[in-house]
C-alpha cells in the first residue's frame, strides 16, 4: 500500500511513519519546510514534501497515486488551518483512497457521546485561552470533522483520548461514543493511537466511523465494535 502521511514531522506522524513502514508500505510524508529535519532518521526510507499542509497543491502532489492518506488534524492559529488541510485532502485523494485523520474526543459526530463535567469545562477554557492567544481554535476542528462527515469519501475519524508516551500495550479499545464505559481510563500511549491509524487503513469495517479510543494491555482492540 502506498501511503501519505500528512503532519509526519509531528510525534504522531512519526510514530505512524514507523508503523507504515513496519507494515511494508510505501510512504509519501508531508510536513512544514523548516521541520523536515526531524524526518530524517527516515529520509532514505521514505519520500518527504515539505510544504503547508492546507495547501492544496502541496496536498495535491502528496496524496496522488496513494491508496491510504494519514491526516493529523492541528487546529494551529485562528485561519482554519485544520479545516484547509482536510479540505485539501478531501479534494485531492484519490477516488476509493482511503482516509484516516486524528482528532481529540470533543469532536462529536451525532451528539450522543457523554462527556464529563471536567472534559467539558476544559474544552471551554483551554478554547477561550487558545483562541485569545491565537494559538489554536478548537472550533477549526469541529469545522473540519464536519466535512469529513459529509463527504462521500472513505472516510474514518479517530478520537483520541489523552496522550502518554511510553512502550505499546497494543491496539486500543475503542467505541462510537465518548462515554461508554470500556473507555473509563481516559490514557492512550502515543504510540499506540498511531497504530490504531495505521490499522485503520486496513479495517474497512472503519468506514464511516468515529471511533473514541483508549489504551489496553490486551490484544486486537480493532475486533471490539460496541452496540
Amino acid at each position: 500500500m502506498k501511503v501519505c502521511i500528512i503532519g509526519a514531522s509531528g510525534k504522531l506522524g512519526k510514530y505512524m511513519i514507523q508503523h507504515a513502514l513496519d507494515r511494508g508500505d510505501e510512504v509519501v510524508g508531508v510536513c512544514r519546510k523548516q521541520s523536515v529535519p526531524k524526518l530524517d532518521r527516515f529520509k532514505d526510507k521514505i519520500t518527504i514534501i515539505p510544504g503547508m499542509t492546507d495547501d492544496p497543491e502541496v496536498i495535491k502532489r502528496a496524496v496522488a497515486d496513494c491508496d491510504g492518506v494519514l491526516t493529523v488534524l492541528v487546529p494551529w492559529g485562528v485561519e482554519q488551518y485544520a479545516t484547509g488541510t482536510a479540505q485539501a485532502v478531501l479534494d485531492h485523494a484519490e477516488p476509493g483512497a482511503r482516509l484516516v485523520f486524528s482528532c481529540g474526543w470533543h469532536i462529536t459526530r451525532d451528539g450522543k457521546d457523554q462527556y464529563s463535567r471536567k472534559l467539558i469545562w476544559f474544552t471551554k477554557i483551554f478554547g477561550f485561552v487558545a483562541r485569545l492567544f491565537r494559538f489554536a481554535d478548537i472550533n477549526d476542528q469541529v469545522e473540519a470533522t464536519r466535512r469529513v462527515f459529509g463527504s462521500d469519501t472513505r472516510w474514518t475519524v479517530v478520537r483520541g483520548s489523552d496522550l502518554e508516551e511510553g512502550e505499546s500495550q497494543g491496539l486500543p479499545v475503542w467505541s462510537r461514543h465518548v462515554g461508554d464505559p470500556i473507555l473509563q481510563s481516559n490514557r492512550t500511549r502515543r504510540i499506540d493511537f498511531a497504530l490504531f491509524m495505521v490499522e485503520a487503513l486496513h479495517n474497512d469495517e472503519l468506514v464511516h466511523e468515529a471511533p473514541a479510543i483508549v489504551g489496553r494491555q490486551t490484544t486486537s482492540a480493532l475486533a471490539y465494535a460496541a452496540e
